[in-house]
């Protein structure tokens, strides 16, 4: 390996500070070579050779930027965001496979940016009801029927329809890109617009559970549509930070952001968008018991 090569290798690992904090970085660094600090710190500068140097160099001008502006791992500017969606996918992979019993609930607590709480419990097999915040029953679908919920109709109120179980958790669902990507255009909207389908991949990873396979081939399908785009530094609705991913359609303007899913730049897990914050993801026993 070359010394450009350690310089390239250095850079891609630790990435580089914003334009405008290289200046006075460069001159610092330049004046320790020029003997203007005390004789020990020149001296290591150029003890150890050239490439070792020149890649020590690299380093302290990026630490000499405030560490809020320096990107590391999936969070470098210019991320990349079928990159940062396959590493979702291996994230997804490592977690347990541990199958919750069909009389649980799937217990979900999502911060919003205005400092609101929200609270569901959908039951596991959809035949239980769920409740949202403290006394928002979740009707559910007992023996195929379940009370009317669609448009206004004083004849129907009160009265029972037929219906299938919404399980919250989906071990059901496919395990592999292309057929999880077929799935997907099944789903409303999915066929016709791509921010529909950005929907439905975070309904999915939001407040809905799924095998371990089924996450990953859920964010391999993600990184298969087309406009992806990945946004650095960017948090979600609790403030923690992530690398951002949204889809535009061909006739959005380039500022629109859409939904902005925000991944952990470390861990890659799934952490909420910029406006909700999924900061509890668990299965309890009963509707309206906290873990």
């Amino acid at each position: 390996m070359d010394d450009l090569d350690l310089i390239r290798e250095r850079a891609q690992a630790v990435g580089f500070a914003p334009a405008e904090q290289l200046t006075p970085a460069r001159e610092r660094l330049l004046a320790a070579a020029r003997g203007e600090r005390p004789h020990r710190s020149r001296r290591w500068f150029w003890a150890a050779g050239v490439t070792v140097g020149l890649a020590a160099a690299i380093t302290a001008v990026v630490a000499l930027a405030p560490a809020d502006r320096v990107g590391i791992g999936a969070g470098v500017a210019h991320a990349d965001p079928v990159k940062v969606l396959t590493e979702a996918a291996s994230a997804a992979l490592r977690e347990p496979a541990t199958p919750p019993r069909p009389d649980q609930f799937l217990y979900v607590k999502t911060e919003h940016v205005d400092h609101s709480t929200r609270e569901i419990w959908l039951s596991v097999d959809g035949t239980r009801d769920g409740l949202l915040g403290k006394d928002t029953k979740l009707p559910a679908c007992h023996d195929g029927k379940a009370p009317y919920s669609g448009p206004y109709d004083r004849k129907k109120k009160g009265t029972l329809e037929d219906c299938r179980p919404t399980p919250a958790y989906r071990a059901d669902l496919p395990t592999t890109a292309d057929a999880m990507l077929a799935y997907l255009r099944t789903l409303p909207g999915g066929k016709e617009s791509i921010n529909s389908m950005g929907k439905n991949v975070l309904t999915l990873a939001d407040e809905r559970a799924l095998t371990p396979a089924s996450y990953a081939a859920l964010y391999q399908a993600a990184a298969k549509a087309p406009g992806l785009r990945a946004l650095d530094h960017v948090t979600d609705a609790a403030g923690r930070p992530g690398v951002g991913i949204t889809w535009r359609n061909p006739a959005d303007p380039p500022e629109f952001r859409g939904v902005v899913m925000v991944f952990d730049a470390e861990t890659h897990q799934f952490l909420g968008t910029e406006d909700t914050a999924v900061t509890v993801k668990t299965f309890v026993d009963e509707a309206g018991q906290r873990p």
